[in-house]
């Protein structure tokens, strides 16, 4: 999808990410987080191409995990801004869940 931005700063800490957040049916037709993944905008001009590793959240428990299977409500992120921190990811346990790669031009 084309997305048409502009950005000005004087240093590039907080630089601009893009969050990615891929749903699809699983096998009983529910709607399921299928990944999560982030990537920072290239900044210089030209065509880059950014391969995005994807990752799904994973229950902690194998009653959570059976539950959530039994239910069809796997779990998922409420906020999209904690794909994008650092801040307490390394307490989540996570499962990698492919790639997917996107192209930038940017003049």
């Amino acid at each position: 999808f084309p997305i048409d931005i502009t950005f000005k700063s004087t240093n590039p800490f907080g630089w601009p990410q893009i969050v990615l957040s891929v749903y699809g049916p699983d096998f009983f037709g529910h709607d399921v987080v299928r990944g999560y993944g982030a990537v920072h905008v290239p900044f210089t001009p030209g065509r880059h191409k950014r391969t995005i590793p994807m990752f799904v959240p994973e229950s902690t428990s194998r009653l959570q995990q059976f539950t959530s299977w039994f239910t069809g409500r796997r779990p998922e992120f409420t906020d999209p801004k904690v794909v994008a921190q650092g801040e307490g990811r390394e307490v989540t346990r996570v499962r990698s869940q492919g790639f997917v790669t996107i192209s930038f031009n940017v003049m």
